[in-house]
Parts: structure tokens; C-alpha cells; sequence
């Protein structure tokens, strides 16, 4: 009679993305994560406050939010709950261009229009459709949109530099000075910088801007707001209850749609960064169900859109540390100094030609960011020149022309003043219509279009993406 087998059975080994790290080393990875990434909330914080007139102390309390919700979105993403997060190593942050976008909103309908609240249902309500809604939204869409914002950012960070026509101090030349001042030690810092501290060359020009304000007289720190340690605490609607105004929230709403394809591209590229295999059809909803969750509460404290971020994955590559608890422990420490009333106050009060100055780096960088995106759709063929052209024309016009559709109906207005509203449906309807038209042409294969706008190369999964999400 054969003995019983005593082998014991094999151990499967554990995916770097699911290693827990001993605190010793978890603390300083974490605080690496937040240094690579701290400059995105505050900078897009100090440019609502300032665009928006808030009061310092009001400032302080939206950046405090801010803060709070990344680190919430940065745990939700990284650990999971439920359906809600890919538990993959994310962070999360507000939205540049959909900053650009919320301010824009308020300052045409006001900021309690619940623009973020309906963009945020509205991406939530359409990943049933995922597979097809991104299909919308290839290369030579998302680039043109892209584009768009960045120009339409530039404007607005150009008026905290300057202020508005007629108001006291306009155009002041020590204001202009101070801006370029703090662009100037932006560019020497990412020039001269290296590694992880590259990454905080905006938040590190702030600083150095707010310096130099302080010590030639260039500006002045706006009131702090209040004095005194302890917690800070976010306010509830802190624009009075929403009213819901679906036209104007459109900008937002379309952008919410725009997301899914960044979406796709940032989360497959954080799977095979960790090495674990892509799956779109199930991570992409949960990642997108997070951002959509996360910016209810951005919308109900204040702040524009949350979205998952992809600048935290090359500090994975760089460090070869591709854990997931990483990323967690960030996002405790988002949530640490966010409740910090000191450090929010502190912030709140840098001097707008400051944030200014900074915010035209970002948005510039935004724009730049969208002429890549065009220059690897093909433009020089017809099909794809006459996207990018006649798309970038409809964007434009209301920048140029302010005034063109001022005698029509408001709903007309509202689509067609906003330029990357009228640019992005330009897109999406001029690269519908040139790919049903070259496949009728040419035996479907739909290249005459020469626009690079297939669905797989905004990162659309396979055909296993158009089974239900879970």
C-alpha cells in the first residue's frame, strides 16, 4: 500500500502589484508619489480661487477638499471596494482640462450650475456602452479637444497675470514681471533638476515666485484667511445648491465622455508596468466608476472633475517598486496635510501673478500635449487635415471672434461660444463622416481617411472589452 503524499502543495507566488511593503520602506515611496504629484492640486486649486474671486480663507478650505479627495480617490483606486477602483497603483487629481472647463462654466453661468455632479453621473450612466462611446473618440478627437483646452486655459491664466480690463491695477508691469519671473525659475528648475524632484519644478517656481514677490516687492501674500493650528474641514457647497443647468454643463459633459479613451490608454499601461495582465473590459469600468464617484463629492465640496492620473507610473518604472500599497499610503498623506489648516492657509495666500505664471507653464504644456496627439494621426492626408482643420476653425472662432453667435438663440450660444464644445463635436461628426465615407469607397477598409483614428489606437480594447463590465 502506497503512503500518502506529504509533498506539500505549491506555493503561487505573489504579483509585485499586490506586495506589501514594511513601513520603513512604504513611508519614504509614498512621500516620493506625493511629491511627483502635489503640484497638479495645488496649482489647479490657486487658479479656481483666484479665476473665481474666492477669498483666501475660501481657497484654503477648496484646497483642503481638493487634497482630501485625491488621497480618497488614490486609496480607492489602489485598494478597491467593490466594483469601485482597478487596484492597480494610481493616483488620483483634479483634472487640468477639465479645470479649464469648470472655470470656464462659472464664469459664464456661475459655479453652482452642478456641471461636475451631471458630468460625473453622465460618465458613470454610459460605461454600460464603454466599447462603443470610445470608439468616438479616436486620436485626432481627443488631440484637437486636448489642444482646444490648453488654448482656452492660456487666456484665463493670462487675465490672473494681468487682471481684468478696468480693474484696478490692470496689465501693472509688476505683475507681468513677477509672472515671467516665476516662469523663468520653472524652466531653470526642469532644466537643471533630474529624477523625482523634475516633477516638482511647477510647485518648486510657486515657491521660488512667491520668494522673489516677497523679498523685491514685486506683490504681496493675500490675507491668510484666519490663524491658528489644528484641522480644516471642506465645505459643504461651498457655491450655495446647484441648479443644475444642463446646457451649461455641457463643455463638462462632453469631456466626461472624451475621458474614457485616456482612461484605456493610462490603465493598460499601469498593468504592464506591474505585470499583470490587461484587462480593459474589467479594469476601465472600475476605474472610471472611482473617478465618477470621487467627483460627486469634488462636485458637492467645490472642485472640478477628479481623474485618475497616469503621471505616478513612470516613478513605478523608474524604482522597479510596482506595489499598489505604494500608491495607498500616498493617498493617507494627501488626506494628512489636506485636513492641515496651516498648510492650506499658507498656500491659499501666494500672490495670483504667481499662480498665473505657473498656470501658463501647465496649460502651455497642455497644449503641447494635444499637437503630439495630432502629429501621430497622419494629418497630411486629406482626410485627416480636413478634420484637424475645419475642427480647430469651429474651436477657435469663439476665441477669436467673441461676438459671432451673440445674436443667437441661448442653447446655440452655449454649444457654439465654447470652443471646445463646438471643436470636439466638430471632430467626432467630420472623423464619423470621412471613415463611413472611406469605407464606402474603398472596400472598407476605411485608411483613405488617413486620420489614425481607429479605435485601437486610442488604446479601445480588444473585442473582450464589449462583454459587460462586472
Amino acid at each position: 500500500m502506497t503512503a500518502p503524499s506529504t509533498k506539500p502543495a505549491p506555493v503561487i507566488p505573489l504579483s509585485p502589484v499586490d506586495e506589501r511593503l514594511p513601513v520603513r520602506r512604504l513611508a519614504p515611496l509614498s512621500a516620493q508619489h506625493v511629491l511627483a504629484m502635489v503640484a497638479a492640486p495645488v496649482s489647479t486649486t490657486f487658479l479656481t480661487g483666484q479665476a473665481l474671486g474666492l477669498t483666501a480663507a475660501g481657497t484654503a478650505s477648496l484646497l483642503s477638499a481638493t487634497l482630501v479627495l485625491c488621497g480618497a480617490g488614490t486609496l480607492l483606486q489602489s485598494l478597491g471596494l467593490w466594483r469601485f477602483g482597478a487596484r492597480l497603483p494610481f493616483v488620483m487629481l483634479p483634472g487640468g482640462a477639465a479645470t479649464a472647463l469648470f472655470i470656464q462654466i462659472a464664469k459664464d453661468h456661475g459655479p453652482a450650475t452642478g456641471s461636475v455632479l451631471l458630468a460625473a453621473a453622465l460618465l458613470y450612466a454610459v460605461l454600460p456602452f464603454y466599447a462603443k462611446i470610445v470608439r468616438l473618440f479616436p486620436p485626432v478627437v481627443m488631440g484637437t479637444t486636448v489642444l482646444l483646452i490648453g488654448i482656452a486655459m492660456i487666456r484665463v491664466a493670462a487675465q490672473l497675470v494681468t487682471g481684468r480690463p478696468g480693474s484696478p491695477g490692470y496689465a501693472a508691469p509688476s505683475a507681468v514681471v513677477l509672472a515671467g519671473a516665476t516662469i523663468a525659475c520653472t524652466v531653470l528648475f526642469l532644466m537643471v533638476l533630474r529624477g523625482i524632484w523634475r516633477q516638482t519644478a511647477v510647485l518648486l517656481g510657486m515657491g521660488a515666485g512667491t520668494l522673489i514677490a516677497l523679498t523685491t516687492g514685486l506683490g504681496h501674500l493675500a490675507p491668510a484667511g484666519g490663524a491658528g493650528g489644528g484641522l480644516t474641514l471642506p465645505h459643504l457647497l461651498p457655491y450655495g445648491a446647484p441648479h443644475f443647468d444642463v446646457l451649461a454643463a455641457l463643455p463638462l459633459l462632453v469631456f466626461s465622455l472624451t475621458t474614457l479613451a485616456e482612461i484605456t490608454g493610462q490603465t493598460v499601461l499601469n498593468s504592464e508596468t506591474v505585470g499583470r495582465e490587461s484587462d480593459p473590459g474589467r479594469d476601465v469600468p472600475r476605474v472610471a466608476r472611482a473617478d465618477a464617484l470621487i467627483s460627486v463629492f469634488g462636485g458637492l465640496f467645490g472642485t472640478s472633475l477628479m481623474v485618475t492620473s497616469a503621471e505616478n507610473i513612470g516613478i513605478g518604472r523608474l524604482t522597479g517598486v510596482r506595489s499598489r500599497f505604494v500608491t495607498a499610503g500616498a493617498g493617507v498623506l494627501l488626506i494628512a496635510v489636506g485636513l492641515q489648516a496651516p498648510v492650506s492657509r499658507v498656500l491659499a495666500s501666494i500672490p495670483a501673478p504667481v499662480v498665473g505664471g505657473s498656470a501658463l507653464v501647465i496649460y502651455g504644456i497642455i497644449a503641447v500635449m494635444g499637437i503630439d496627439m495630432l502629429g501621430r494621426t497622419a494629418p497630411g492626408s486629406p482626410g485627416g487635415s480636413t478634420v484637424i482643420a475645419l475642427a480647430l476653425t469651429a474651436g477657435l472662432l469663439p476665441v477669436v471672434a467673441p461676438d459671432l453667435y451673440q445674436g443667437f438663440p441661448t442653447w446655440a450660444r452655449t454649444v457654439l461660444g465654447s470652443g471646445v464644445v463646438a471643436g470636439t463635436l466638430a471632430a467626432v461628426l467630420l472623423h464619423a463622416l470621412f471613415r463611413a465615407f472611406a469605407s464606402g469607397g474603398d472596400g472598407g477598409d476605411g485608411r483613405s481617411g488617413g486620420d489614425g483614428g481607429s479605435a485601437e489606437s486610442v488604446g479601445t480594447p480588444p473585442a473582450r472589452s464589449a462583454r459587460p463590465a462586472d
